[in-house]
């Protein structure tokens, strides 16, 4: 299975167990006496509503059919799941111009929208099936358990829609570490890495002027599917340059911080007549690939990352500065080359113990290329 697929559907998951949690929560509350005096001397109306309300109207007493709250939650989290990760998920880059808030509030009203026209337009086919009158319908759409359960949608829709965004901006993995505290202490781990960087990105610069921007966004836009195939984290972008970082064992199966490389090809390959088209060249890069201990550990108060401390860090720089000095696209180090097992579909040169800036020994270095 895509390893891009099972992020999707572990976030789908959490989705769905949120807004289920959510419809719990609002029955609870919409299930509390009234013990105004109004309430007290009144009895309590409730709107003769057809069946296709988002959630349900509470009743005191739990009609037969009703389907549970939970249930309920849980279909809405789906709704909002499958269309923001799966159907209209090309659709939703294009709002990617918006800025941070009118894009969450954007995307929760016509995720709400959606869900709302679809619901109620089954209800109103359910309802006729009953031989409910259009009347009825209608009174049902202005009642107030139907404007408060679209207001718990949308608002609920939103926190959704802040949180996939806020995910998004600090990397599929980095939230969730940061919500399980796990690098709250210093942690010693092994880790590969890769720096990637652009080739004659000066010049490009100097040619393009502040369209360069645009054509370094296409390009790390176009990294995001081949990162998530191949497991890696994006750890940071540093100019016209991309960290992309493992824990070892995860970098090392499959080839995967190999395979990253190729599927990067593939996908700048697939798009190199729009990025002439609009740009006049496509991105060419070089890489270095490195493995070994560093210290990981979260800092900083007002603003809070993760970071990677170790030699580890500085080699792999330097071994991705030394791919223009000898020519070569990808370059690794014996560290990881004794590690892994290079597909058939990739060959490495042993380019042998090769002295790099910083460096008192000398490191063992490959170049690996496609076959």
């Amino acid at each position: 299975m895509s390893p891009v697929f099972v992020r999707k559907l572990k976030l789908l998951a959490l989705i769905c167990v949120f807004m289920g949690g959510v419809a719990v929560l609002y029955d609870l509350v919409a299930g509390l006496p009234d013990t105004s005096a109004a309430a007290v001397d009144t009895p309590h109306e409730h709107a003769d509503t057809l069946s296709g309300e988002l959630l349900p109207p509470h009743r005191h007493i739990p009609e037969e059919g009703d389907m549970p709250a939970f249930v309920v939650g849980v279909v809405l989290g789906l709704a909002f799941g499958v269309l923001e990760l799966f159907a209209l998920e090309r659709w939703g880059r294009r709002l990617g111009a918006l800025a941070f808030g009118p894009l969450v509030i954007a995307k929760a009203a016509i995720y709400t929208l959606v869900v709302f026209v679809a619901s109620h337009t089954m209800g109103l086919i359910a309802g006729a099936l009953q031989g409910r009158t259009l009347d009825e319908f209608w009174r049902s759409m202005v009642s107030p358990e139907t404007w408060s359960v679209i207001i718990v949608t949308l608002a609920s829709y939103a926190v959704l829609a802040f949180f996939v965004q806020i995910n998004r901006m600090v990397g599929q993995d980095v939230l969730m570490k940061f919500l399980r505290g796990r690098y709250l202490r210093p942690t010693q781990e092994d880790r590969v890495f890769m720096f990637l960087d652009l080739k004659g990105s000066t010049t490009i610069a100097e040619k393009l002027g502040p369209t360069y921007y645009r054509l370094l966004n296409d390009f790390f836009h176009d990294l995001s599917h081949p990162v998530m195939m191949a497991r890696a984290e994006i750890y940071q972008y540093v100019g016209d340059e991309v960290v992309l970082t493992w824990e070892l064992g995860r970098g090392i199966r499959d080839a995967n911080c190999i395979r990253v490389f190729t599927l990067i090809n593939e996908a700048v390959a697939a798009r190199a007549e729009e990025y002439h088209r609009k740009y006049g060249v496509a991105p060419e890069y070089k890489a270095g690939v490195h493995c070994g201990p560093v210290m990981s550990a979260q800092i900083g108060d007002i603003k809070r990352e993760i970071v990677y401390n170790g030699d580890v860090v500085n080699t792999t720089s330097r071994i991705q500065e030394m791919c223009g000095e000898l020519g070569v696209d990808l370059l690794v180090s014996g560290d990881v080359m004794r590690r892994l097992s290079l597909p058939e579909t990739h060959a490495a040169e042993d380019l042998g113990p090769t002295s790099i800036r910083g460096k008192e020994q000398q490191v063992d270095l490959f170049a690996v290329r496609p076959v």
